[in-house]
């Protein structure tokens, strides 16, 4: 029997980069997977593809999860499709890197609601449903640089350090039911998202990361997996940093 055998799980923002090897990863556990997507069907549609070769079971669903109604609709079509919810992740992000001094008020306010509101809403509609079963997993991506702060992200910094106490937060007020809420902080992760790095900062990234190597999407997929295991079950309220020892 798989370590998630008979456990539904919702992922955000999973059509691409970590998300989509985080609703791999569950899936191979044998989670079903909920595949939520913004504006990609196609990729989404792929994901479901690899999971179905391998086995497993998968729904993609269309949700603007920065949006309340949306992350409702979302939680609300895996409670119809598998009558539960147990495991939470809230990985839905997007970048508008520049300096404060150029940043508009747009570029702030997309980055929070799609970064940290996004936590909020989903986790607010995920929440009654595992209190009621008195089980839950919930994991939120949050990032180095929500630890560290980087310069050209106030926007991007701020939402990942809010998820950071978001966390905290919410693992304080659910702990009695059985519910366990954590953050991963991924280092310098290859994939669409970061493509807009410069290479000169990738670089100096490296230089102060003592295994000297990005990191790969399946390592946070991994970090993912066992906090939503039963190896993790003592374990809530914490940021896991899966950056090669970036922020060490």
């Amino acid at each position: 029997m798989s370590k998630l055998e008979g456990q539904v799980a919702v992922v955000t923002g999973a059509s691409r980069g970590i998300g989509r090897a985080i609703a791999i990863k569950l899936a191979s556990m044998g989670a079903r997977v909920v595949v939520n997507y913004r504006s990609n069907q196609a990729a989404a549609e792929q994901v479901l593809d690899l999971i179905r070769q391998q086995g497993g079971q998968a729904i993609a669903v269309q949700a603007d999860v920065s949006v309340f109604a949306d992350a409702q609709r979302l939680i609300q079509t895996a409670l119809d499709q598998w009558g539960k919810v147990d495991i939470l992740v809230n990985n839905a992000g997007t970048t508008r890197d520049t300096l404060l001094v150029r940043m508009t008020e747009e570029d702030w306010d997309l980055v929070l609601d799609t970064d940290l509101k996004s936590a909020f809403n989903c986790t607010k509609a995920a929440q009654r449903p595992m209190i009621k079963q008195r089980y839950g997993r919930i994991v939120n991506i949050s990032s180095v640089a929500g630890i560290a702060g980087n310069a050209g992200q106030a926007n991007y910094t701020a939402a990942k350090a809010g998820l950071i106490g978001f966390t905290k937060a919410v693992a304080k007020e659910v702990g009695s039911r059985n519910i366990t809420v954590n953050a991963i902080a991924p280092g310098y992760i290859p994939t669409d998202l970061s493509s807009s790095i410069p290479p000169e900062l990738i670089a100096k990234g490296m230089d102060m990361t003592p295994l000297g190597h990005p990191g790969t999407t399946e390592d946070i997929a991994n970090a993912v997996a066992f906090l939503v295991s039963d190896d993790a079950s003592y374990i809530t309220g914490q940021v896991l940093a899966v950056d090669g020892g970036l922020t060490m």
